[in-house]
């Protein structure tokens, strides 16, 4: 089993920046691939960025490609996602997601392990 606790969520005005943190414990998480996702109220949950297992590969959705980063230190086990220029459209209840992968994933029913997400609301 993988557990993972998502945190730095929080209000911000437009154009702000903010950088939430997976932190994850339990297996090897080293040997997972970590995404992120957004769900806003009334909508699906949405792909938002992912990682490989070693962060020598990224992939982004287009509504934040050029704005958010996600990264990852294995050996504090914890994935990041930095967030620029946000937008009120940004905002949104943000979930970490890990799957044992060695590639990219970019769909929620391809990933296993779930945090219980962090809320991010930009202000217009």
């Amino acid at each position: 089993q993988v557990q993972l606790v998502e945190s730095g969520g929080g209000l911000v005005q437009a154009g702000g920046s903010l950088r939430l943190s997976c932190g994850a414990s339990g297996r090897r998480t080293s040997n997972y691939g970590v995404g992120w996702f957004r769900q806003a109220p009334g909508k699906e949950r949405e792909f938002v960025a992912a990682i490989n297992w070693s962060g020598s590969s990224t992939y982004y959705a287009d509504s934040v490609k050029g704005r958010f980063t996600i990264s990852r230190d294995n050996a504090k086990n914890t994935v990041y996602l930095q967030m620029n220029s946000l937008k009120p459209e940004d905002t949104a209840v943000y979930y970490c997601a890990a799957v044992y992968s060695f590639v990219i994933r970019t769909t929620v029913s391809e990933y296993d392990y779930w945090g219980q997400g962090t809320q991010v609301t930009v202000s217009s």
